[in-house]
């Protein structure tokens, strides 16, 4: 990271023999990002603050796309969005108790995610680039969604990283047959789902742990390798977004035996679902997302969105 993005808004955590250990903050990473200094995947970026997904649309789909979340709210849990159509450096709040300002105070939506996609009339146009000041106008609204980064901190707390963080790789995740229900011009989409796998002995533990995080798509919604079946993944080892999955030990993940001890997909809903929906869509105009797994680090925590969860 530049230096400049992280020691002006950093945590001191400790100090020995006079070198600080500093901890990552949302806002640290934010302007690491908006600088070009931080370009690589979010997972496991400043543990404990709340993470999200992007989505900006011309104006006249924003109606259509707030009611999309609030039908479908697993995969599209909305955060925030745009203060005014136009705003990129303002945020309106969709969480109870909390306002845009607390979200994220010093935020630029066109330069703040690692890495961005852009869709024009549907058709993926520039991948993987570095900000959208170019793209973005007047007449666009930005959303935020939660995401399943948000609660990695708290499996990883209780001895369970995620494999993808503890070998430094991006989360898998795969279209699937699940339908959305539908709003306006979000027609005939479907979900995206990641996917961390997990000794079948602790799925009900891991179930249990992200089950509060309704905000940031709360508790799997499959597991099991018939799962794999059931969600229409023809290739677990090829996912459409992220990097192919490994296991524990860093090895590709397979299918090994049947008991307790056997290391099975776990699924979550995923906010990369909107911009499926935008491509099944074909959205006129330009629309904008980020890349799959490269996520805006917001300036809340987990306490914040669910009070009884303790730093």
């Amino acid at each position: 990271m530049a230096p400049s993005a992280v020691t002006e808004h950093v945590d001191v955590v400790n100090v020995k023999n006079s070198n600080p250990v500093i901890e990552e903050t949302g806002e640290s990473v934010r302007l690491a990002a908006r600088s070009g200094s931080y370009t690589k995947p979010t997972p496991g970026a400043a543990p404990s603050y709340v993470q999200a997904n992007l989505i900006v649309i011309p104006s006249k789909y924003a109606v259509d796309f707030r009611i999309l979340c609030r039908r479908n709210p697993v995969p599209c849990p909305l955060l925030a969005e745009s203060q005014a159509t136009g705003k990129w450096d303002e945020l309106r709040s969709w969480l109870e108790g909390l306002d845009g300002e607390q979200i994220a105070k010093n935020v630029d939506l066109r330069h703040d995610f690692p890495r961005y996609m852009v869709y024009q009339d549907g058709i993926l146009t520039k991948s993987h680039c570095s900000n959208v000041e170019e793209e973005w106008t007047e007449d666009h609204v930005g959303f935020l969604i939660g995401c399943s980064y948000s609660f990695e901190s708290a499996l990883a707390k209780a001895g369970l990283t995620p494999a993808h963080m503890a070998h430094g790789r991006n989360v898998p995740m795969y279209r699937t047959n699940i339908p959305l229900c539908p709003a306006g011009a979000f027609q005939n989409s479907t979900y995206v789902v990641s996917m961390r796998p997990y000794r079948r002995k602790d799925v009900e533990t891991i179930r249990d742990i992200t089950r509060p995080y309704i905000d940031t798509h709360g508790e799997p919604i499959a597991w099991g390798w018939d799962a794999v079946d059931k969600l229409g993944i023809a290739d677990i080892s090829k996912p459409d977004f992220g990097e192919p999955p490994v296991a524990q030990n860093g090895a590709p993940l397979e299918r090994h035996g049947v008991g307790a001890e056997e290391c099975v997909p776990v699924f979550w809903g995923c906010g990369v679902t909107p911009q499926e929906a935008v491509r099944r869509a074909g959205l006129e105009g330009t629309v904008i997302g980020h890349a799959p797994g490269y996520m805006l680090v917001l300036d809340i925590r987990d306490w914040d969105i669910i009070p009884d969860v303790q730093s």
